[in-house]
């Protein structure tokens, strides 16, 4: 099954890879790939290569992200090339592919976290970026580790109902609830560049967010949000206009209302809206890599989350 390709060569003199026509093989036939686009496992063919991490061994509450990049595909078929709201189409602009999968090892994270920064390296290496798929938030560590090689120290808006500072979990210096802190004490991020949107519900004790403070991260929570309006983001946004940032978003920053299939769902979140307004906010925001993160297929109602998340991804590869 041959895709349709593109008349118009980028740089490189390459065709730019479009999704399968719909009115020419169905949405539902075919092997699953993101927005059936081609499997391109050559990061030096790409300029946005879409990888799936399934790696769920940092969970410690509600198993299943490591079915996340499946469904996330499977749910994306649907999704049509033009985005209306920002007026282009992101494969007309880049060269994009599914990269496929990492190889992880499901019974341990620190060799994992080893071969997920090991191959995203020759990723980045060849000049693509990388949209990832997890798998649980634990993952950010070392997709981090690998961008800083790259690009040095970055700025970071994170959208999730955590703040993922968390000392760790049952004398394991790593979970899907560390990542961020993990990343602060590797000098992997611009500490003043930290914008966490979303933040909200319950915590262990009122000492959990002076990680945060500690290091200048600015919050705006979910309460926020609700009271003020998705342009709350917008001045906090604009301090970042110049930083190369990277966007990480935990689906749970959504309510469980409109996406249930997660590991730690919190009350009180962003509706579907919401949340896909807040990303087109980031538009003209310097973005050296992204991803998308905690999607549970087995605690899911309808595919609805992962339907969720693939328009999000979607949204996010267009502001590349």
């Amino acid at each position: 099954m041959k895709p349709k390709k593109s008349s118009r060569p980028n740089k490189t003199g390459m065709a730019r890879p479009q999704p399968v026509d719909a009115l020419l093989y169905p949405r539902f036939s075919g092997i699953a790939t993101f927005m059936r686009l081609p499997y391109v496992p050559r990061a030096e063919e790409l300029d946005i290569a879409i990888i799936g991490i399934p790696y769920d061994g940092g969970a410690t509450y509600r198993p299943g992200p490591r079915f996340g990049p499946r469904h996330v595909r499977d749910q994306s078929s649907i999704i049509r090339p033009w985005n209306p709201a920002l007026h282009l189409n992101p494969f007309e602009k880049w060269r994009i592919g599914d990269f496929g999968d990492l190889s992880i090892n499901p019974l341990s994270i620190e060799v994992t976290f080893r071969r997920i920064t090991r191959q995203l390296d020759e990723v980045l290496k060849s000049g693509a970026r990388t949209a990832c798929v997890g798998g649980d938030h634990s993952i950010l560590l070392p997709i981090l580790r690998s961008v800083h090689k790259r690009f040095g120290p970055v700025g970071l808006i994170q959208f999730d109902a955590h703040n993922d500072t968390w000392g760790g979990y049952f004398g394991s210096p790593h979970s899907h609830g560390t990542p961020v802190r993990r990343a602060v004490e590797e000098g992997l991020l611009v500490t003043k560049d930290v914008l966490q949107i979303g933040l909200r519900g319950q915590v262990y004790s009122k000492d959990d967010f002076d990680f945060g403070r500690k290091h200048g991260f600015t919050v705006v929570t979910s309460e926020e949000l609700h009271r003020a309006g998705v342009a709350w983001v917008g001045p906090h946004l604009k301090k970042l206009s110049r930083r190369p940032v990277y966007v990480t978003l935990d689906i749970d920053v959504v309510d469980p209302a409109f996406a249930p299939g997660t590991g730690t769902p919190q009350v009180g979140g962003l509706s579907s809206a919401q949340i896909i307004d807040l990303v087109r906010s980031l538009r003209g925001m310097n973005i050296v890599g992204c991803d998308l993160v905690e999607v549970s297929p087995p605690y899911d109602t309808g595919e609805i989350t992962s339907l969720l998340a693939a328009n999000l991804l979607y949204e996010l590869i267009c502001l590349f």
